[in-house]
């Protein structure tokens, strides 16, 4: 009779320790949130998504330039040749205000042509007076008035020249690639066009372009541009999740969608006692208490860089998805805890 006891009342109180300890460490959640938002150290991780970008950013690349696009500009030294007539080719340098000054035509206009629509220009200018049928070569000695920066979250940022025509996508490969902590928006900030228009800046996010395809969004570079690829933003989620972690915010997310990249909820989690710990300018932290139950508005809420969303477990809910019946020798049994969250 006593083993039969021993048998019934053991696993009753091994139940009654797992219940303790569970419901022990729920009540010691509060306490401990605080101090995990306080010590708390992102390590964040995007090697392999920032991989797989670069090798489809370097595929979809053109990295062959052609010298004949390379947009002609202030400070530009030019070869110009007349193959019809030797003594008519002349080196010269584009002046400050885009002209260049050739035999028997005087000044003529080239900043913002290509060399090859130069060549062009050129030899109708010859061919009304002068020449039948000329044909013109200009070659760029000194590349001076067209560069490009690229600056931000690429393995090589700095100022390069710009031969010819490029595109986005060209550009950053000729950076390097993205680094690891890159964002997926690229701003390009254009100084002006040749008509001495007011500068412009684009947005262009690199998802579109490059995983979807939407090659609308690959914009032509000029001399002059400088392309900007910002340092991705990052949130923390902790607590009754299935992927605890660091994550980075690459556009525009709001709190279902952060949830849903750390793997969603816990089957123990408490849909109504959700906490979004904010950083504020000052220094200080904001803490909001959500409730996806009654108020599925909160979804909605946009995440921040620096975010950190805490899911609260359900004690009784732990406890249901943690307990088990365990079985040894023939008539012997008992219940067991293992923690879900492990």
């Amino acid at each position: 009779m006593q083993i039969k006891k021993d048998i019934i009342i053991y696993p009753l109180i091994a139940a009654l320790i797992c219940l303790t300890t569970v419901f022990g460490c729920a009540g010691d959640q509060n306490a401990s949130k605080e101090f995990m938002v306080a010590n708390y150290t992102a390590k964040i991780d995007k090697s392999v998504e920032i991989s797989e970008l670069n090798s489809e950013l370097f595929r979809s690349a053109q990295m062959n330039a052609d010298p004949s696009d390379y947009l002609l500009g202030a400070g530009d030294l030019l070869e110009v040749t007349v193959f019809e007539a030797e003594k008519l080719g002349a080196k010269v340098r584009v002046s400050s205000r885009g002209y260049i000054t050739l035999p028997l035509l005087g000044q003529v206009m080239v900043k913002g042509l290509s060399a090859r629509e130069a060549e062009e220009k050129i030899e109708k200018l010859y061919c009304k007076t002068y020449i039948k049928n000329p044909h013109i070569s200009i070659f760029v000695v000194e590349h001076f008035s067209q560069r490009i920066t690229v600056v931000g979250e690429v393995k090589n940022p700095g100022t390069y020249d710009y031969p010819s025509k490029q595109r986005l996508l060209d550009v950053l490969a000729l950076a390097g690639g993205l680094s690891e902590k890159a964002g997926i928006t690229v701003q390009v900030r254009r100084r002006g066009d040749v008509s001495e228009q007011k500068g412009s800046s684009f947005m262009v996010d690199l998802d579109k372009l490059i995983k979807e395809g939407r090659t609308e969004y690959n914009i032509e570079i000029n001399g002059g541009d400088i392309v900007f690829v910002p340092e991705a933003g990052s949130y923390f989620v902790d607590g009754a999740v299935r992927r605890p972690g660091s994550y980075l915010i690459k556009q525009e997310m709001v709190l279902r969608e952060a949830l849903l990249a750390a793997g969603g909820l816990a089957p123990y989690a408490r849909k109504n006692m959700l906490t979004l710990i904010r950083y504020q300018k000052d220094g200080k932290r904001q803490v909001i208490e959500l409730d996806l139950e009654t108020r599925p508005q909160d979804q909605e809420i946009m995440i921040k860089d620096r975010d950190v969303i805490i899911a609260e477990a359900s004690g009784w809910g732990k406890v249901v998805h943690g307990t088990g019946l365990n079985v040894g020798i023939p008539g012997v049994f008992g219940f067991g805890y293992r923690s879900p969250e492990k």
